[in-house]
């Protein structure tokens, strides 16, 4: 499979491209990877999905781990294999299981998640799979996260969707070193 937007050369930049690609680096990610190598093309759609996901990534209500673990039930949901390379180590840095993170990538329901987890999981299943959510795991992801939890849960669904989306479309290549795979 060919990376159809691969990283453009640094003299070939225009100075937008530079700029987004400087914002990227000098904030919490410090490099340019993934989806901003092909979103580069796009500077200013680029500079507001960082800065989106920048908020979801690391400012969530629901917090770090629990984000990690939607942003896996989403790789898997897109069969995002860059999105699982760099998520699924995070995931696992910030507790979530290894044993959970293998039964996502398996396309099984993990057997020992936390209850927090468990609705999490839950709740991204339901919205990708039926695009919407029921009820009952509404009120329980209410319940449990509030107002603010489960908005910023669906954003987390519907960014890395996004990101997943350009990826595939752009065949963005796996990093050769990369520590996790998806299993086709």
């Amino acid at each position: 499979m060919t990376d159809r937007l691969g990283p453009l050369p640094p003299d070939q930049l225009t100075l937008a491209q530079r700029d987004a690609a400087q914002a990227i680096i000098d904030g919490p990610r410090g490099a340019l990877y993934g989806p901003f190598v092909p979103l580069l093309r796009s500077p200013e759609l680029m500079q507001c999905a960082q800065q989106l996901g920048e908020y979801l990534r690391y400012r969530s209500a629901i917090g770090t781990r629990l984000s990690e673990l939607a942003i896996l039930v989403t790789a898997r949901a897109w069969d995002q294999q860059v999105e699982w390379a760099i998520h699924a180590p995070i995931a696992q840095r910030c507790g979530i299981e290894g044993e959970v993170i293998a039964a996502i990538a398996q396309r099984r329901r993990p057997q020992h998640m936390l209850v927090d987890e468990e609705l999490v999981y839950d709740f991204c299943i339901e919205l990708h799979r039926d695009k919407r959510v029921s009820d009952a795991i509404w009120a329980d992801a209410i319940a449990q996260f509030g107002e603010k939890g489960v908005v910023d849960l669906m954003g987390i669904n519907g960014y890395y969707t996004l990101l997943a989306m350009v990826m595939n479309g752009a065949q963005t290549a796996v990093p050769a070193d990369a520590p996790a795979r998806l299993p086709e």
